[in-house]
């Protein structure tokens, strides 16, 4: 069999038919021309067009000088069945040696190799029509009917390896086909999401969709992002940081058990585990309180977990086996209880005026670096970030935030440090948040006092606002909710074993997005 007619990933060969007639040699010849002549370039080009062409133009004019038509039109046969050869490799593994099965189909997607070198070089998208077969030998083959058509022809030399992070993200579409692990990931971010669907809609979670342009974002304590649109150029418009605001108001409205999983926008800095745009997943069921909460949370991530493993072991296997605990129940950290513990000290109460001025001081005394916008909500996250949060490597709930980091929950007097605290709990696995809980607050007066208080701590990134629509929608009688929310980068993160959220999105982070439309080509050297 001719090496030039070799699919890579899977390594698959088809025996092409004895050309009858003078017009199927003369096909079968061309056919071959085209293919010998974009793997090997060896072509001669005009002197006057460049007196030193890349390989890139020699394979292009090869194709040029071999083909009438570059680019032909695809016409699927309706009486086979159309598999990539991926799929046929999968399906037939099971033939015996001399053996063709009866199925009749077309193999599409696959990548002709050639040269006399040892690697295989990138000729183009192809389609053959014929008969599963396995050869004496024991190799998987096509008994073909008919001879290929090269339909889409590679203009550039396939690269046989592909390390760099910087070439690869702004290459997706060369480091999906040479990377396996890479495009392994993209399958499984999206076989994650679908199970996050399926498991919320079989519990009867109705999923729904709301605005993600509107004319202030709210729900969550970030900086929008602000844009403008042709029906309204006498102001901004900004981006949703979240979509909680408007799922509370579906529930409101008679949906009980709700849930969306979608795009949101926070107009803030990045690094690997944070990136201004980002997938969440939030859902919200009345008549449910935090402890139901954080149970369903721990069957659901134990069910995530072992079904990771199920697909690392049998479809994804380039990717490592999840090897986070399931035991049950998670272990618990009450804020300021575990935090007062920690760095031994006792906080004063934290409504009062004195309270800030009192943490700011620990941070000059211990050597902590102040964040900006030194709030004391800013002030109290970053000590949970400190002291709290390295503790929690095994899946650990953080319970019973101050009320001042959690407006739009509700609040309570904790019964062992006398403060003021939230209705509220944060998983984190491995030092990293996963996801967020709360009992929602549903008295307008107390979501109203909530706002002003948070007003105190205006700045650049927190531009707190009293939400007098909402605010108008909680008299009608919001029901005692749960709202459960978890960043869907994040937990593909977590479950891959991945370190960079650049690796588990198609196109890489904002920065990878946005320099793609600048310098024209990216060169990728084989």
């Amino acid at each position: 069999m001719n090496p030039l007619l070799k699919c890579m990933r899977p390594t698959l060969h088809f025996r092409p038919p004895q050309p009858q007639t003078t017009a199927a040699a003369a096909s079968y010849v061309r056919f071959y021309s085209v293919a010998q002549g974009l793997a090997t370039a060896e072509v001669d080009i005009d002197a006057t067009t460049k007196s030193t062409p890349s390989s890139n133009e020699l394979r292009t004019e090869a194709f040029r000088r071999s083909s009438q038509e570059s680019h032909p039109r695809f016409s699927p046969d309706t009486a086979s069945k159309i598999w990539t050869c991926r799929t046929f490799s999968n399906r037939f593994d099971s033939l015996a040696k001399d053996e063709t099965s009866k199925v009749f189909f077309t193999a599409l997607n696959g990548t002709l190799g050639g040269g006399n070198v040892g690697a295989p070089a990138h000729v183009g998208r192809k389609g053959m029509k014929g008969h599963p077969h396995r050869t004496a030998r024991g190799q998987l083959s096509i008994l073909v009917t008919q001879m290929p058509e090269l339909l889409s022809p590679c203009l550039h030399e396939m690269p046989t390896d592909l390390q760099d992070p910087e070439t690869r993200i702004r290459n997706r579409h060369v480091d999906f086909q040479v990377n396996r692990r890479s495009a392994q990931l993209l399958r499984f971010r999206s076989k994650i999401i679908a199970r996050i669907r399926d498991y919320l809609e079989g519990k009867g979670y109705l999923e729904v969709q709301t605005p993600i342009l509107a004319n202030l974002a709210g729900g969550a304590v970030a900086r929008p992002f602000q844009t403008h649109a042709v029906e309204f150029l006498d102001r901004h418009i900004e981006l949703r940081t979240a979509p909680e605001l408007w799922l509370k108001r579906l529930v409101l409205g008679g949906f009980e058990k709700i849930f969306e999983i979608g795009p949101c926008f926070r107009n803030e800095g990045i690094d690997k585990i944070h990136n201004p745009e980002f997938t969440t997943c939030e859902f919200y069921d009345a008549y449910v309180n935090l402890d139901k909460l954080m149970t369903t949370t721990e069957r659901f991530i134990s069910e995530l977990i072992t079904y990771t493993n199920q697909l690392t072991l049998k479809q994804l296997t380039t990717l490592s086996a999840c090897d986070i605990s399931i035991k049950t129940p998670f272990q618990r950290l009450d804020f300021i209880k575990n935090l007062e513990s920690v760095m031994q000290i006792e906080f004063p109460d934290l409504k009062s005026p004195k309270a800030e001025a009192f943490i700011t001081q620990i941070f000059k005394e211990r050597g902590i670096r102040l964040p900006e916008s030194a709030t004391l909500p800013r002030l109290l996250d970053r000590l949970a970030s400190k002291y709290l949060e390295p503790l929690c490597q095994d899946p650990t709930w953080i319970i019973h935030h101050p009320e001042c980091l959690s407006p739009l929950s509700k609040s309570f007097v904790h019964p062992d440090t006398s403060q003021r605290v939230s209705a509220r709990a944060e998983l984190f696995i491995k030092g990293k948040e996963v996801v967020n809980t709360y009992e929602e607050e549903n008295s307008p007066f107390e979501q109203r006092r909530k706002f002003e208080e948070q007003i105190k701590y205006r700045n650049e990134d927190n531009r707190a606002h009293i939400d007098e629509n909402y605010l108008e929608a909680l008299e009608w009688g919001l029901p005692p909710t749960g709202g459960w929310g978890c960043g869907v980068d994040r937990l593909v993160m977590l479950l891959s074993g991945t370190d960079r959220i650049n690796d588990v999105l198609p196109f890489g982070n904002l920065r990878n997005v946005v320099s793609l439309g600048r310098g024209g080509r990216d060169a990728v050297s084989a």
